[in-house]
């Protein structure tokens, strides 16, 4: 029988080598033989590779001493604090594990140490609980999770690039048990009111009485003529003034739901069922809550279990409520400061243990919820974003959205769609438009270029410097890589997870990222369906890379299908072996949320079988 042209290419380009079941990267492997030119987005993924990494060299060699400790002031407090002093590393993790080269780890990891031994030695002098150490136990003692989240992004993403490293494995265990009450010192949850007890926590446990403004702003310091405080303080008496009323800290509120992904990775690296149970104890109490109060998620509960209950009562109170506006010292000017957006991060970390949309439902229907709330002012629709004695109020023309990328990431549901409007990376994956690609890598390369310059004309010195200071430099941008490379959404800078729908692997190396030459790009996104092209860009050799059905293997990949012949894969992760200069166009066929989330790289996932 001849062999049509069509079912030739097929076999030059599909080679099984599986099972009947397959279950691990090894089993699938995909030939791809196809000649491809490089198009310019495969180009410009590897130079942006590559520029940002130059770029993190020269500001790591500005900003860091040998030791790894940062060459700054170093203060305590919500304005220029720990958290700050390793942000500067942010999305370092993210760039390593999308496939820059190994140098970037070494950086952030011996930043992180240096950061844990420089701020367990610095401690404050007026500022009760941090006198022995701003950190102890490698964890600060006790903050709240607004900067407890910022200070630990780089850490809960270590793990996608480096699992295996000892002390990481070490401290995803004891800072998740400072939440399962298995550190006698740091008793910060109560298992019978499912509540962590205060919105500051830490290694040190929970600040049981009403915060000042020293506790939040720090020690005394000079500042005029000296220091540039981002918040806008002329002086340290309007530090103090700025945190004049966070007083009611006792009780629960929604962004302590950052806590959980410190047990989301301890799950994901040792699968102990307690890591799991508590999660989802602590964030399906949160989400009876908010059915409980009208679909609002509120934001105190008192050490009694009742929504409101160390504030008279009230859902709406305490520090970082939906009603806690304060004047800004600065300005003179009143600010709204509403954190229980930061709650979403526990209902995603649910999500993914789970598959359970019950926890993305509760988002939306709360998002539904506010926007009912609208007023026509002046002839205008306007959307409230806070609740206060008197009702709904700081009303603006823009409907409520808080989380919406997120809900419809997770559901992929139109409805959620339609919530964002015109989005330039949802256009593309809409097939609407077919230049953003080029459009956003030249974006974050401009985005390099402006934080280099500002970082070489940057002059202050080390004793001049605040931890903050260096933040706008740092020049890691992958926003673009992200959605290009992984069909995936920025975690921000909260401590919050990686929620992505493919990532890639270097079977050779045995490490995370894409392989030297090879460049991903993700073009349509369903419910059920992820379409990617990968190309090497090598005209002389051969590459293979492992595709992961998202971040931590949660997306089960069922089938694959290219020039419409498909192939089982029925596995997390399959194989492609790319000739010099070849590409293709994959459809995955997948089950999203099927599988337990792992930080196992691929090739170690069969010990979970």
């Amino acid at each position: 029988m001849e062999i049509t042209w069509k079912l030739a290419r097929v076999f030059a380009v599909l080679i099984l080598l599986s099972s009947t079941h397959p279950a691990s990267a090894a089993d699938v492997v995909v030939n791809v033989e196809t000649p491809m030119p490089p198009p310019a987005w495969a180009v410009m993924q590897r130079d942006l590779l590559r520029e940002n990494l130059t770029a993190c060299r020269e500001f790591f060699d500005k900003y860091f001493d040998e030791r790894g400790y940062l060459m700054c002031v170093e203060r305590w407090g919500g304005d220029d604090g720990p958290d700050d002093a390793i942000e500067n590393c942010n999305d370092w993790p993210i760039l390593h594990a999308l496939g820059a080269s190994d140098e970037i780890l070494k950086m952030y990891k011996h930043a992180w140490e240096g950061h844990l031994r420089q701020f367990t030695e610095a401690k404050t002098v007026e500022v009760p609980f941090a006198r022995d150490g701003m950190y102890y136990k490698e964890f600060p003692v006790t903050m709240d999770w607004v900067h407890n989240g910022e200070g630990l992004t780089v850490f809960d993403l270590q793990g996608l690039g480096d699992p295996n490293d000892n002390a990481f494995r070490q401290r995803v265990r004891r800072f998740a048990g400072f939440y399962l009450n298995e550190d006698p010192g740091a008793q910060n949850y109560d298992p019978r009111h499912k509540i962590i007890r205060s919105l500051f926590n830490g290694s040190r446990g929970p600040l049981m009485r009403k915060a000042t403004g020293l506790d939040w702003a720090g020690d005394p310091i000079e500042v005029k003529g000296r220091f540039k405080p981002r918040h806008g303080e002329d002086t340290y008496e309007q530090m103090l003034e700025h945190f004049q009323d966070y007083n009611d800290i006792v009780g629960d509120h929604p962004q302590n739901m950052g806590a959980t992904s410190l047990a989301l990775n301890a799950y994901m690296l040792s699968h102990e069922p307690k890591y799991k149970e508590w999660l989802l104890e602590y964030v399906d109490a949160w989400r009876e809550r908010t059915l409980r109060n009208d679909g609002i998620i509120p934001t105190n509960i008192g050490l009694n279990g009742k929504i409101g209950g160390e504030t008279d009562g009230k859902w709406y109170g305490g520090v970082y409520g939906w009603g806690f506006s304060v004047r800004n010292p600065a300005n003179g000017q009143l600010a709204h400061r509403n954190t229980h957006g930061l709650g979403i991060t526990g209902f995603g970390n649910a999500l993914l243990l789970t598959g359970d949309q019950k926890y993305v439902d509760v988002w939306r229907d709360m998002i539904k919820a506010i926007n009912a709330q609208v007023k026509t002012i002046n002839g205008k629709k306007m959307y409230p974003r806070m609740y206060g004695d008197n009702g709904w109020y700081n009303y603006g023309p823009s409907p409520y959205a808080q989380g919406a990328q997120e809900i419809y990431y997770w559901s992929m549901l139109p409805e959620d769609r339609e919530r964002l409007g015109s989005n330039a990376w949802l256009n593309y994956l809409d097939g609407k438009d077919p230049t953003y690609p080029v459009r956003a890598l030249q974006a974050d390369f401009a985005a390099i270029r402006r934080k280099v310059e500002g970082m070489r004309n940057d002059d202050t010195t080390p004793d001049t410097r605040l931890s903050d200071d260096p933040m706008p430099f740092n020049p890691c941008s992958v926003n673009s890589l992200i959605s290009q490379m992984l069909g995936g959404i920025h975690p921000g800078h909260r401590g919050a997870p990686l929620h992505c729908r493919l990532r890639y692997f270097d079977p050779i190396k045995r490490r995370a990222g894409v392989p030297d030459s090879v460049a991903a790009l993700v073009e349509k996104l369903s419910a059920d369906q992820t379409t990617v092209t990968l190309i090497n860009t090598s005209q002389s050799q051969p590459r293979d890379v492992v595709v992961q059905g998202g971040a931590y293997g949660e997306h089960q990949c069922e089938s694959i299908v290219i020039d419409g012949i498909a192939t089982d894969i029925n596995a997390p992760s399959f194989t492609v072996r790319l000739a010099p200069g070849s590409g293709t166009k994959i459809i995955i066929n997948m089950q999203r949320y099927a599988n337990q989330p792992t930080m196992l790289f691929p090739w170690d996932q069969a010990s979970l079988k």
